[in-house]
């Protein structure tokens, strides 16, 4: 059984940074593609950045591009968000994802694990 449990999230200032962390189950980020999507208040959930098994693809919405970096650790069995000049729009739960197949990275329904999700808020 995969298990992924985010840490990280806050309330952080217009312009601020935050790291994101999901933490897995023993090995799940060597086998697995690993991405973050996030949900606001009324919307649907939107793909954020994926990164594939290798750590060698990486992926990006075009709204986070140049201001988010996926990156994990498989030391640790552990992938992170690093989000930096932060904005309102970007206030909402957070939520790491696995999968086995990196095709359609951008699709909910291809994602297999998800972990319970991080809140993340941006103040103006």
């Amino acid at each position: 059984q995969v298990q992924l449990v985010e840490s990280g999230g806050g309330s952080v200032q217009t312009g601020g940074s935050l790291r994101l962390s999901c933490a897995t189950s023993s090995r799940t980020s060597t086998y697995y593609a690993m991405g973050w999507f996030r949900q606001a208040p009324g919307k649907a959930r939107e793909f954020v950045a994926a990164i594939g098994r290798r750590g060698g693809s990486t992926y990006y919405a075009d709204s986070v591009k140049g201001r988010f970096t996926i990156s994990k650790d498989d030391d640790y069995n552990t992938a992170y968000l690093q989000m930096n000049s932060l904005r309102p729009e970007d206030t909402a739960v957070y939520y790491c994802a696995a999968t086995t197949n990196l095709g359609n990275y951008y699709i909910e329904r291809a994602w297999q694990y998800w972990g319970q999700g991080t809140q993340v808020t941006v103040a103006t």
